[in-house]
This record gives structure tokens, C-alpha cells and sequence, in this order.
């Protein structure tokens, strides 16, 4: 099913916007993660933040790390941790292509957006990154911006 705009379900909760202007982004991968149930009622209302948190693979298994999800206030007695680590679910053959991505290539595993679905599940998309250094980012931004010129040129003389 497309995603956007046409599907009522499908909600951005939160946007990893700086990642790619940090980071040159290989590839990308969705993955699904491991919620309590006042976490996903937080979301709902708009309350997390993914801008400076990481992925990694411990022990077989990727992690989802420095990620804040706001307090649910009706969840008093039963609330979460705000900034705990949690569990992503991804194939065996994902977790593999992710854990030799960053252990033999030098490749950093960040999370780009997460999402409710078509289905209302929340879903993370995880992108395999290489860092940039200073004059990347430049270059990257000397490219955007020529773009939007050369945009507003081709609208003035249309």
C-alpha cells in the first residue's frame, strides 16, 4: 500500500532530519520495535525523538539506543523509562548484512523516521551510514542550494 498522504493510518512521529546531512546514507532498512504500551499512547500524542540516538548490534540482537519517548501522564504507577534502550526486530539476514556493516566497514547504523503504518504498528527505517567529514557537507550544500537557484530560475522564465 502507498504511503503519505493517501493512507489515513500512516503517521510520521518522529524525523531524524540532521542524519542526512551528517551522514551519506548507503541504505536504508525498516524495522519494527519492541513498545510498552504507555510508549505507544505517548506516540500517539506527538512525544518522541530519535535526533540523537543510534542503533547497534549486541549479542545477535539490534538495539535502539539514546531514543526519548515523553512521559504518558494517565500512566502513572505503570509509566517507561524515558530514555531505555529498546529492541528493534529485524531477519536473521538483515541482522547479519547490519552487523557486518558496522564491524567490518566502519558503517554506523542510524534511524531516519519512525512511523505508524498502514497498519497503526510502529515502524523505525534504519539507514546504514558512512560519517562525512567537513567538506562533504559543504559540497552537499553548495549542490542543494544550486538546486533551489536554478528552481527558481526555470519558474521565473515558465
Amino acid at each position: 500500500m502507498a504511503q503519505g498522504k493517501s493512507d489515513p493510518n500512516y503517521k510520521v512521529i518522529a524525523e531524524n532530519r540532521r542524519a542526512r546531512r551528517e551522514y551519506a546514507i548507503e541504505s536504508d532498512l525498516e524495522v519494527g520495535i519492541v513498545l510498552e504500551g504507555s510508549e505507544v499512547k505517548s506516540m500517539r500524542e506527538g512525544g518522541a525523538n530519535i535526533a540523537e540516538s543510534y542503533a547497534s548490534v549486541d549479542d545477535g540482537e539490534l538495539w535502539l539506543v539514546n531514543s526519548y519517548i515523553a512521559p504518558y501522564k494517565q500512566a502513572k504507577t505503570w509509566g517507561h523509562e524515558e530514555r531505555r534502550r529498546r529492541k528493534l526486530l529485524a531477519s536473521r539476514r538483515e541482522l547479519h548484512k547490519l552487523w557486518s556493516a558496522t564491524a567490518r566497514e566502519g558503517m554506523t547504523i542510524v534511524p531516519l523516521v519512525m512511523y505508524f503504518n498502514h497498519r497503526g504498528i510502529v515502524k523505525l527505517k534504519v539507514g546504514i551510514a558512512k560519517g562525512k567529514k567537513l567538506a562533504d557537507k559543504r559540497a552537499t550544500d553548495a549542490k542543494r542550494d544550486w538546486n533551489r537557484q536554478k528552481n527558481r530560475l526555470l519558474k521565473q522564465q515558465g
